[in-house]
């Protein structure tokens, strides 16, 4: 097993620097600059500050420059932002991001697996039709729309929960942005959950629990649940980056103040360092959780071996 992730975390390298190749020159060749706004500035001044952020420099040396100091730890400065780094705003914004994700990953999670049981469990039945229809207006509905619809809804015109900002310590502020990140993850892995609980079902160790006289919890319990986890824990790594990702444009519609307003503001300002570094970041973030998905895997899967 550890061999096994040692090999994994080897051929992550290659793929690692691949994306952040393309992601430096796909931003570099990009029309615009850091330094361009409404009003121009001196040339003297943008000199300077071109001079000052090696934007002078051809653009191949610039992406070696980079990765030099992408390699000893240094993601750079901000060229927008004064007085701080990409490492700094890392700092701040990523802590608000990573709870608000995980939030709605362990409710979303846990709502789902029970909503694919049930259905899977009253296949052809009311609760069935139901949950399908709720798992596909998740899937359907992006969450950009979802969260419009929920700040009208429920802070503006029924006024029950806040529609934006962040007051320190508040739930309330917290609820619609979970919702509408927790929606699409938990119709997904109901839709996974289901689909696998009925295969598990169907089987014939279940059929042979069951006809050995266990109830239908027991067989739910020893039998079917922990093989129809497993299309579901292969999802959970994509699908925890998916809610990282997806906080970002939350993050910005509801005005909350993770990574996700600095992101944004530096993708329309042409921020090169901070929107390298957030990718870097989740990238990395991304590779690792797939790494855990395929160790969790194995040890569900007694027939799953990595030599």
């Amino acid at each position: 097993m550890l061999g096994y992730a040692f090999r994994r975390v080897l051929s992550a390298i290659p793929i690692a620097l691949i994306a952040v190749t393309v992601c430096f020159f796909i931003l570099r060749l990009a029309p615009g600059g850091p330094f361009d706004g409404e009003r121009a500035l001196p040339p003297t001044v943008l000199a300077n500050l071109r001079a000052h952020y090696n934007l002078d420099q051809p653009l191949i040396m610039q992406y070696f420059i980079y990765v030099g100091r992408l390699l000893q730890g240094d993601l750079g400065p901000s060229m927008v932002i004064d007085g701080f780094n990409v490492a700094d705003l890392i700092r701040i914004g990523f802590p608000f991001t990573l709870t608000l994700a995980l939030y709605a990953f362990v409710i979303a999670t846990a709502i789902g697996i029970v909503a694919g049981i049930i259905a899977a469990v009253n296949q052809n039945k009311w609760p069935d039709y139901v949950l399908v229809l709720v798992v596909m207006i998740g899937v359907v509905v992006p969450n950009f729309l979802s969260a419009a619809l929920l700040q009208l809804g429920f802070g503006v015109h029924l006024r029950w929960l806040p529609a934006g900002g962040w007051v320190s310590g508040s739930i309330a502020h917290l609820v619609l942005p979970i919702t509408v990140l927790a929606w699409p993850h938990a119709a997904r892995i109901s839709r996974l959950m289901r689909g696998s609980m009925i295969e598990v079902l169907g089987s014939n160790y279940v059929r042979t629990a069951r006809a050995k006289g266990l109830g239908e919890r027991l067989v739910l319990a020893r039998h079917a649940i922990k093989p129809a986890l497993l299309p579901v824990v292969s999802y959970l790594g994509p699908g925890l980056s998916y809610l990282l990702t997806g906080s970002l444009a939350v993050e910005q519609i509801f005005g909350l103040p993770g990574i996700g307003k600095y992101f944004v503001q530096a993708a329309l300002n042409r921020d090169y360092g901070i929107v390298l570094g957030t990718t870097i970041l989740y990238m990395f973030i991304i590779l690792a959780l797939n790494l855990l998905v395929d160790l969790v895997y194995a040890w569900l899967d007694p027939k799953v071996r990595y030599n």
